[in-house]
């Protein structure tokens, strides 16, 4: 393995939005993501909803169903 084309490696710090930090490698030294397994709902189990804006009544309105 060449050295010298090789990109340098890091213990890096991870920071999410929700202010959970771990530790990973990297060849970024601080890492700032919007979402992670504290918080993602995938991995905690609590989906959130959200009304489309009532997408399905304005089709049914439009098309007169």
């Amino acid at each position: 393995m060449k050295t010298e084309i090789q990109p340098k490696y890091f213990v890096t710090n991870v920071t999410c939005a929700c202010g959970n930090t771990f530790e990973t490698g990297s060849i970024k030294q601080n890492l700032r993501v919007e979402i992670c397994s504290a918080c993602h709902p995938h991995f905690t189990g609590k989906q959130k909803f959200i009304d489309a804006g009532g997408r399905v009544d304005k089709f049914k309105k439009k098309y007169g169903i």
